[in-house]
């Protein structure tokens, strides 16, 4: 009882197989400008990771000298 399967036109076909590569195609330009969209975000990042980085570095060092001072003070003999 099970029927013969239906003759799609070729039009309707013609119209499928064409949506499908014209998705494709824009899929694959609409990957290729995020890309670069993110490669320029990255590089920003990194710009400002080398920045952020060094001001951490200042900040690491100025607060291991000010805890050096702070232990040379508390270590001092108290005159009495």
């Amino acid at each position: 009882m099970s029927q013969a399967p239906v003759r799609v036109s070729p039009l309707i076909k013609l119209g499928r197989w064409s949506l499908l590569l014209v998705g494709i195609a824009y899929g694959a330009a609409h990957q290729s400008r995020l890309s670069k969209k993110e490669e320029k975000v990255r590089e920003i990042e990194n710009q400002q990771k080398a920045v952020r980085d060094a001001k951490l570095a200042e900040e690491k060092k100025r607060s291991a000298e000010a805890e050096a001072r702070a232990l040379a003070e508390l270590s001092k003999p108290r005159s009495q």
